[in-house]
């Protein structure tokens, strides 16, 4: 809960952000004072075919009280060298849970407005509650419309459609583009009258974009005034929809509202807190098939992202089923033995560059094996298709995959980034890591372990032995190149006939996985390492600080944030794999797993710092680590909450086998 004090903090309000989903890839988010500092805030951001892409259609409403003559703003917005108008002066307090609710204060009269996005529809409602003052009263509401791709702006043009159509029940029809779907508000039976009057309001700014180097600017057009007579009752519900009208936004309210109040946690602490903010990740797309979306407010669905996070948003929350879900999803996407580095609305138009996401999509099937998934599932339709994997990455696969005599994986190439640090500037790839990145190949011989127990489950002794052979073989060789006795770490990558000294967090996965050719006390030696170099209070450095090529502040435009991206920022989601490597190096180390557990929750403070009740995408990797990238991601939330469940399961059986 926000107090006035907080809220009158201007600077770092706008700093605040929330966010409300439908489920289904579209969302609401703002700030604390609902002034919008990105092009991706909006009241209704939804996905729209036919390219799938999310697109904002309603960016707010200007919003104004009337009443005994006078009249108070409630809105607020930024324009170039000046705010207007100044609604936030009212604003008494803002809580999150269970959906977005700010108080205001206008002498004796005070509103409280609330925000919901309909799950299973793009459908915002918005509540206007009175109390105090019993003089009559009229809210009006101005609707602005972008009507426009969410990645990009608009501006005042003549093809723009100015018409409203009034429909029966109140409702207000409006189709600014005959190529995007009309928006309808309605407000069920309040008194309500519509004045056209359109208009643009030009040059809206957005702060945070101006920040990260790009265009903070646009037009958004406005049909006209909505005027409201609040009821007896002294409550308004409105709707906002795109698929149709609603005929009771109030009827829906009671409905969804309640669902919400009911699913709060009776105790908010992190673990409670970090679930609700899962719920956020979790999406089906128009054709039904569940996903995972990597984050807001511009990220989609990632193969990389989905299958990192999918363990922590399911089964650390025992929802065996949702995992088993996503990763049936998944299946028809296979090709050539690559998963979609991004799913586009089918495999023909998804993004197949990416080296790991198939092996990360192994790992979660064999997190959900562990968990009890269902035998049958496992053996007829998960293991095909890691057979597939593995046997196209043996042959050579896109991406610059093969394999060569010591059984170890080679990815990438010049100019191609094939692993998680994939920024790339106008000088080409930041963090060059073709050749045979340590990661990938701690997956791989993880997948080949994990293929020779499944085939030897299933009654296939002499398939499971060929896979063991492979996979002893490719550990000789991973210990062989990766492995640096001094001061006893993992090289991030062999190539060109040597191994990459750089210190990486990538190496923390590798002490991670549970198959692994890792000894105990190699696994000891790269947490002692990350330890030394890269662990903040925030997540793992991609850098240690003491390389030349170190960037430890995530800030600028482009090309600058770029820079640092995998060059020093860092990441919470590195944590989860930090958390289990510490478990298996040193099991039934009461005191580590103590200061784990209090890394871990000292993440508390942060999910009221940036995104609300959520964790951003990264940290600078210098003090004071402040946040930066989406404000919500996926595998941070997913990652923290699986370290959790890790950091339960040692202290109930006071150790995690190596």
């Amino acid at each position: 809960m926000l107090t006035r004090e907080d809220c009158l903090q201007l600077d770092r309000s706008l700093e605040r952000e929330w966010l409300e989903v439908d489920g289904q890839g579209g969302y609401a988010a703002g700030t604390v004072p609902l002034c919008a500092t990105r092009r991706y805030h909006g009241l209704l951001v939804a996905p729209w075919a036919p390219s799938g892409k999310r697109h904002v259609f309603l960016s707010r409403f200007e919003e104004t009280l009337h009443g005994a003559d006078r009249h108070f703003p409630l809105s607020m917005a930024r324009y170039p060298g000046t705010w207007a108008p100044h609604g936030h002066q009212w604003q008494t307090g803002f809580e999150l849970a269970p959906y977005p609710r700010s108080r205001y204060q206008i002498g004796r009269v005070g509103l409280t407005r609330e925000i919901l996005m309909l799950r299973g529809a793009p459908i915002l409602l918005l509540r206007y509650a009175f109390d105090g003052l019993d003089i009559p009263l009229e809210l009006r509401l101005r609707p602005l419309l972008a009507f426009r791709e969410a990645d990009a702006l608009t501006f005042e043009n003549l093809a723009l459609d100015p018409r409203v159509e009034r429909l029966p029940g109140g409702i207000i029809r409006c189709q600014p583009y005959p190529s995007l779907p009309a928006i309808h508000l309605s407000a069920g039976e309040v008194d309500a009258i519509f004045e056209a009057d359109p208009v643009w309001y030009r040059q809206v700014e957005y702060r945070a974009d101006l920040a990260r180097g790009y265009d903070g600017h646009e037009d958004l057009f406005s049909p006209g005034t909505w005027r409201l007579q609040v009821p007896a009752q002294r409550e308004i519900v409105v709707a906002a929809a795109i698929d149709g009208p609603v005929a009771d936004p109030g009827l829906l309210w009671a409905a969804e509202s309640a669902r919400r109040r009911a699913s709060l946690p009776e105790v908010p602490d992190l673990r409670s807190r970090l679930r609700l903010a899962a719920d956020a990740f979790d999406y089906r797309s128009a054709e039904g098939r569940r996903g995972i979306l990597a984050g807001f407010p511009w990220f989609g669905e990632w193969g990389r992202d989905t299958f990192i996070a999918l363990p922590g948003l399911s089964l650390a929350r025992g929802k065996l089923e949702a995992c088993s879900e996503v990763l049936c999803g998944a299946l028809p996407y296979l090709r050539g033995g690559l998963m979609p580095n991004v799913f586009g609305l089918s495999p023909e138009t998804s993004a197949y560059n990416s080296a790991d996401a198939a092996l990360w999509f192994a790992l979660a099937v064999d997190r959900y094996a562990l968990a009890g998934g269902d035998a049958a599932l496992l053996r007829e339709r998960f293991l095909p298709a890691l057979v597939e994997i593995a046997e196209r990455y043996l042959e050579g696969a896109a991406m610059g995959l093969s394999a060569d005599a010591s059984g170890l994986l080679g990815a990438g190439g010049e100019g191609l980034n094939a692993t998680w640090m994939d920024a790339v500037t106008s000088a080409g790839p930041v963090t060059p890591r073709d050749g045979q990145p340590v990661e990938i190949n701690a997956l791989w011989y993880a997948l080949l372990g994990q293929l020779e127990q499944l085939h030897a489950e299933a009654g296939s002794p002499a398939h499971a032995d060929a896979w063991r052979r492979r996979r002893e073989r490719a550990g000789r060789a991973f210990l062989a190149r990766f492995w640096l006795p001094e001061p006893e770490y993992l090289a991030d990558r062999w190539v060109a006939g040597a191994p990459d000294r750089a210190i990486r967090p990538n190496m923390v996965i590798a002490a991670a996985l549970a198959r692994s050719p890792l000894e105990r006390s190699m696994r000891a030696g790269v947490v002692r390492s990350a330890e030394a170099e890269l662990l903040t209070p925030r997540g793992l450095r991609t850098l240690a600080p003491a390389d030349p090529s170190y960037r430890g502040s995530y800030r600028g435009g482009p090309e600058a944030r770029d820079a640092a991206y995998h060059q020093g920022s860092a990441w919470p989601w590195l944590l989860g794999f930090y958390v289990e490597a510490t478990l298996r190096a040193f099991p039934g180390n009461r005191a580590r797993a103590a200061r784990r557990r209090a890394l871990v929750e000292g993440f508390g403070p942060h999910l009221d710092e940036a995104g609300l009740n959520q964790i951003s995408e990264i940290f600078d990797g210098d003090p004071p680590h402040r946040p930066g990238g989406c404000f919500a991601q996926a595998w941070s939330v997913a990652e923290l909450l699986r370290a959790l469940d890790l950091l339960d399961a040692a202290a109930s059986s006071a150790s995690l086998e190596g």
